[in-house]
């Protein structure tokens, strides 16, 4: 087939998912979730069945191929000619999901999302000056195989090569330092960090000045992982063209700043960034924090309860009123559940209203206050202004003092459904640290439905996944139980392009759930510690975090090591 100079393969006319089933690859069920994901999101059916899970790229080429009558490529297991994809802006990239791949004497091979998309294959065919091959590749394939193409590090050392020998010294002026931090170079040096960490998935940003360099570091999956590194002398017009764009003291550099500012990817979309930066004997120490605006965000069924907890969450979200907890350190994942809670209980019957700090993602129907304490508005303030908005669900972000305490339970006591979080190690020990903070036990016992207690475990890359037996010695360190006498698999992951070497990618959670029942509620009168509390819980089904995360290694989601990195090693 020929359309406008361009030669174009002849669809196949079998259906990709009626292949699929006929060959015992998936199931109708699976094929009827993955065409209602398609017909969702727009795209094709192959990379709905891939990001369901139901199938790898690796195990789809030949079908795709069968279906579209184009040439599949693994971007994974096909090395990509830099050079060739570097030959096109990363904005075009990007935009159109497109790359090119490799250069042959039959023309270049541009791997495509949409190889029918004739308008992109004519603009690359007048812009490289050659016959283009187009290719089809999986959606998320390109969007990795384009983040390495383009990778921070080579665009930093461009910009780097532009700025030469010439920086900032400590005595310059703030006139002087502005005019650096505007500098067309500092700009994109700077722009192409936080670039960088927003397509490879990072939460965190870190710049640290040390006595010969400043390291950039990307928090990936709760990980820190050195990115690149910028001389010294460089170091002051990056954190003054931070400052700037934060709108905080160019001037003051002896003192902690805090601040924020809001940027925009294209294709993830408007991302709010927090920035702290503190002094340090070899400079400003700068760290910001990613969090992406998005109004899709908290799906129950994504959070990683077994169906035992899920079943207790859903009972605790359903209830008129009374107050539930979520509990865990700072970065386990708490608002991400409590927004999951929002989102099932949002309804246009229903006036739920928020206080947080900050405002992590914007979600419709839903009246959200952000904390400002330099105005006065605080979470104490805050949540009592809420309570005179005829509220029915109230969200607290974090109750950091007795005040607040006192305010939310009065509020889950005089008929609403108040959310929040608290910092405790475990759910048994939220009971206790309200008492610490001042609370009466007769209010705790009678507001409180249940605490839910997490932690964010990374999980096993299921591109490079690949499982072995576990070691008698192995099961013995991490208290594991064979089933039934056989050999236990586990899972680990050997470390590919995907998940640039680690072996991990993404991250699921470990949850203890745990309702406030009859015998809980007199332990509370009785001002019963925490252990005694956690024994009571776990007698009447509670599973524990430990346990639960033990679950997780056994179906191959994480790894042991993990286990014993997050959740309390020390119990090993």
């Amino acid at each position: 087939m020929r359309i406008g100079g361009i030669t174009f393969p002849r669809p196949r006319t079998r259906r990709l998912g009626e292949q699929l089933v006929n060959d015992g690859l998936i199931d109708e069920q699976q094929l009827r979730q993955a065409l209602e994901l398609q017909r969702q999101s727009g795209g094709f059916l192959g990379q709905a069945l891939v990001s369901l899970g139901f199938m790898n790229g690796s195990s789809l080429g030949r079908y795709l191929e069968s279906a579209t009558g184009f040439p599949f490529i693994d971007l994974e297991a096909n090395p990509v000619d830099v050079a060739i994809a570097r030959s096109v802006p990363e904005s075009l990239a990007r935009s159109k999901r497109i790359l090119p791949v490799a250069d042959t004497p039959a023309g270049i091979t541009v791997a495509m999302a949409d190889p029918l998309d004739l308008a992109v294959v004519d603009d690359l065919r007048m812009r490289l000056n050659k016959p283009i091959l187009p290719s089809l590749a999986l959606e998320d394939d390109l969007h990795a195989a384009i983040n390495r193409t383009f990778d921070v590090r080579h665009k930093a050392s461009v910009v780097l090569q532009e700025l030469g020998e010439d920086g900032a010294s400590q005595d310059m002026s703030v006139d002087e330092l502005v005019d650096l931090a505007e500098d067309a170079p500092i700009v994109r040096l700077v722009n192409g960090i936080i670039s960088g960490a927003i397509n490879s998935g990072a939460s965190d940003i870190h710049i640290e000045p040390h006595e010969m360099e400043v390291c950039v570091r990307y928090r990936l999956d709760g990980m820190l992982y050195d990115q690149m590194s910028i001389p010294r002398r460089h170091v002051a017009a990056v954190v003054s063209r931070l400052k700037i764009m934060a709108h905080l003291n160019i001037a003051e550099r002896r003192r902690p700043q805090d601040g924020r500012f809001a940027t925009r990817d294209d294709n993830t979309g408007e991302y709010d960034i927090r920035i702290s930066i503190m002094p340090t004997i070899f400079g400003e120490k700068v760290v910001m924090r990613l969090l992406q605006k998005s109004s899709a965000y908290g799906n129950v069924e994504k959070l990683g309860f077994f169906p035992e907890q899920k079943v207790l969450f859903e009972q605790f979200i359903k209830r008129p009123y009374g107050m539930v907890l979520v509990t865990g350190p700072t970065g386990s994942g708490k608002s991400t559940t409590l927004y999951a809670a929002l989102n099932r209980v949002n309804q246009r019957t229903v006036n739920i209203n928020t206080v947080e700090d900050p405002i992590e993602y914007n979600l419709p129907g839903i009246n959200q206050t952000q904390v400002n304490p330099r105005i006065g508005v605080t979470f104490a303030n805050g949540l009592r202004t809420l309570v005179r908005q005829d509220p029915d669900v109230i969200m607290v972000g974090e109750i950091r003092d007795a005040e607040t305490a006192e305010i939310a339970i009065q509020a889950a006591l005089t008929g609403h459904l108040v959310f929040s979080t608290l910092h405790t190690n475990d759910a048994p020990g939220a009971l206790v640290r309200l008492q610490n903070m001042g609370i009466e036990p007769f209010l705790i016992s009678s507001a409180m439905i249940g605490v839910i207690g997490q932690r964010l475990l990374r999980t096993v890359c299921s591109d490079c996944k690949e499982t072995m037996a576990a070691s008698q010695a192995m099961l013995d360190a991490f208290g594991m139980t064979p089933r039934d006498g056989e050999p236990t698999i586990l899972a680990r992951g050997r470390g590919c392009p995907r998940c640039s070497g680690r072996g991990m990618r993404g991250r699921t959670a470990a949850y203890e759930v745990m309702p406030m029942s009859d015998p809980l509620r007199e332990m509370v009168l009785r001002r019963c510690s925490g252990d005694q509390i956690r024994g009571q819980a776990i007698s009447e089904g509670m599973i524990p975090m430990r346990e639960s995360g033990m679950r997780k290694v056994m179906a191959g989601v994480t790894t042991p090591e993990e286990i014993a990195r997050v959740l309390f090693s020390e119990e090993f």
